[in-house]
């Protein structure tokens, strides 16, 4: 089986104050058909900007981004346009991406529209085989987006991110803005229609046990580089970048029958600006075991086992 998606050097950077953010810096995976990859790191990581420039919502600045062979970043806008059918997102703030002058009926069916698919009786056949297939009801197509809650709100993203029929989807912190009860039912969804339609997802989270539960394999991201990547087994049997076992034994435990709760390690200092990154290993800075040698070379990703890649000078 061939792979859907080849990322390979995928660079985005911002200018700011003369300088450049180097939000996504020379990032490469895979992914298979009917996969997800997890996507974790903290806050600034450039796990989204890495999402949305797969899709070129963000235009890379370099590398090359594979659809089913063909490059994206040498497709013109209206070949764009047409491959764009394949390849959805799911935002992190369903209330923000949906229109609230259009009704949920209309938000499903733009997409059809804009791209001329069927006659007006078929799209509304199938915004409301949608609305039924989320959990949401056809009754409710002529509602607005403020009359749902959080969770409602979300599975008509879903729903419009369906409408084209697409094979990959990025799922851009779908359920971090939800209650707990509710997100269990999001991710539920999110992997029924993975199994139903064959989808392949880039999963990216904060929570790790979402991460864990939903996804095939787990990339782990620091500082614009993935720094782990493999099945979300090894990962996380096997965590050998100090980064990735920071932020797995960060994961508050909740204690049962009456054992002593479990302390928690947290990752000391703060992430640097990606303004201005420390010369070496971008982690050296608050890594507990970090050596000469990380501040005078940048680690390399390599793989240390069949599918295990990991950036770290001192693993092995």
């Amino acid at each position: 089986m061939g792979e859907l998606i080849k990322v390979n050097a995928l660079k985005k950077y911002f200018p700011c104050g003369g300088k450049m953010l180097k939000a996504v810096d020379d990032v490469s995976f895979t992914l298979q058909p009917g996969e997800t990859l997890g996507l974790v790191g903290e806050s600034g990581s450039g796990k989204s900007t890495l999402g949305r420039a797969i899709l070129r919502l963000h235009e890379p600045d370099g590398g090359h981004i594979f659809f089913e062979g063909e490059d994206l970043l040498k497709l013109s806008k209206e070949e764009l346009r047409i491959k764009r059918r394949y390849m959805q997102i799911i935002f992190q703030d369903p209330l923000a991406s949906l229109n609230p002058q259009m009704s949920i009926g209309h938000a499903i069916e733009d997409p059809l529209i804009v791209h001329k698919l069927g006659s007006a009786h078929e799209r509304k056949e199938k915004v409301d085989e949608l609305l039924e297939i989320v959990g949401i009801g056809s009754k409710f197509r002529n509602s607005f987006p403020y009359e749902f809650s959080g969770g409602q709100q979300q599975r008509v993203g879903i729903a419009r991110a369906l409408a084209l029929n697409p094979k990959f989807i990025v799922c851009d912190e779908p359920v971090s803005a939800l209650d707990v009860s509710i997100q269990a039912q999001i991710i539920s969804l999110l992997i029924d229609l993975r199994e139903r339609y064959n989808l392949t997802y880039l999963f990216i989270a904060h929570d790790l046990g979402v991460v864990k539960y939903v996804s095939n394999r787990v990339a782990v991201m620091y500082l614009g580089k993935i720094v782990q990547i493999g099945s979300k087994e090894e990962v996380f049997r096997n965590p050998l970048h100090p980064y990735t076992k920071a932020i797995i034994s960060s994961v508050p435990k909740i204690p049962w029958d009456g054992k002593p709760i479990r302390r928690y390690k947290t990752l000391k200092g703060e992430i640097p600006s990606p303004i201005d990154l420390p010369p070496g290993c971008r982690f050296r800075s608050r890594c507990p075991v970090a050596k000469r040698v990380c501040a005078e070379n940048e680690p390399e990703l390599r793989e240390v086992a069949s599918g295990h890649w990991v950036a770290c000078h001192l693993s092995s």
